[in-house]
């Protein structure tokens, strides 16, 4: 007999299961309930599948996203790119009937779990985004050597231009100034500067940040987690002033490099839409496609997580765009924080 409930136990005892199952990333670590909690003010249910002894055999982290404009959802995990059960077959099934059982009775408009490898559950997966993951060489010499003479010199311009990429803790805001403005120019409201203060702050082993200075000015920023033998660039953007000096050509490079320099076999370049620019950016360093396996209910046939560009929001964008950067910065989360 499985039982299912509120898990209870301690950070160390969810960690130490997670790490060894099929389909972990980072952002199943505990750390992310108090993160989320305590930045967004979501609640979090994260469930627990034991068996008889009491032994975990699954873990589900779940998080609520409840707002009267865009509506209610149940996600693993928000903002980000994985969560979803983890554990034996039978200890996934019954986490994900108890999170059904939980969408249904309090008809939410979209149960949604973002595994990272497919399931054996009674839900449709939706592949709408992909992500990209280059295998790493020993060597970056290597890896340089692989790509085409364009990119080659696409990454050069930077350097000869006098760009130069810094990490650490200290790049949290400058990566936040160009990370804010992009996100205003792209007309979607910013994550807030707390967001990642308390990412630094809870995995300051774990997560880089990256930024690319033009003389004393960032001009292009990322954000990502290792974990296991891989980087995923999570969070990245670039000033569009400054394109034809391509800093974030020059970002991306110094990440790939620090991840062969760490031992890290795989870089992850984040979710993107098929055929977009974004995707047509990460396929040009050789990459192959992954497809994101995430699985859901919806109180409606083709139900998704709430967009700013979806049907009466859709004008939102063209205002955004139009907001001065200070002002887009300081209400973006108010918004975005309901858009999991």
């Amino acid at each position: 007999m499985i039982r299912v409930e509120r898990f209870a136990g301690t950070p160390e005892e969810w960690d130490a299961f997670a790490v060894t199952q099929s389909g972990y990333t980072h952002f199943h670590r505990f750390p992310w309930r108090t993160l989320i909690e305590k930045v967004f003010g979501h609640e979090c249910l994260y469930l627990a599948a034991r068996d008889l002894d009491g032994n975990l055999i699954g873990i589900l982290p779940l998080v609520r996203v409840c707002s009267i404009v865009f509506g209610h959802y149940l996600v693993s995990m928000p903002f980000l790119n994985y969560g979803g059960p983890l554990g034996t077959d039978a200890g996934i099934q019954s986490l994900v009937n108890e999170a059904v059982a939980m969408a249904r009775n309090e008809k939410v408009r979209l149960l949604e779990l973002r595994s990272r490898v497919p399931l054996d559950i009674p839900l449709g997966a939706s592949h709408r985004k992909i992500t990209v993951v280059l295998d790493l060489p020993e060597q970056s010499d290597n890896l340089f050597q692989r790509f085409d003479a364009k990119l080659r010199s696409q990454i050069r311009r930077p350097q000869k231009e006098g760009v130069r990429v810094e990490f650490g803790v200290e790049q949290v805001a400058p990566f936040f100034s160009v990370f804010a403005r992009h996100m205003r120019d792209l007309g979607t409201p910013t994550q807030p500067l707390a967001l990642f203060r308390a990412i630094a702050e809870q995995f300051p082993q774990d997560c880089w940040f990256a930024c690319a200075y033009l003389a004393s000015k960032p001009v292009a920023g990322g954000c990502g987690f290792r974990f296991g033998d891989e980087f995923e660039m999570t969070w990245a953007s670039s000033l569009r002033a400054y394109s034809r000096q391509a800093p974030n050509m020059l970002l991306y490079w110094a990440c790939m490099e620090r991840a062969i320099a760490e031992g890290l076999k795989r870089f992850n370049f984040g979710r993107c839409t098929p055929g977009a620019g974004t995707y047509r950016f990460k396929m040009q360093w050789g990459g192959h496609e992954e497809p994101l396996w995430w699985y859901g209910l919806g109180a409606t046939a083709g139900a998704t997580t709430p967009s700013p560009r979806d049907g009466a929001f859709r004008f939102g964008p063209r205002i955004w765009r139009r907001l001065p950067t200070s002002i887009a910065t300081a209400v973006g989360p108010a918004i975005v924080r309901y858009i999991p």
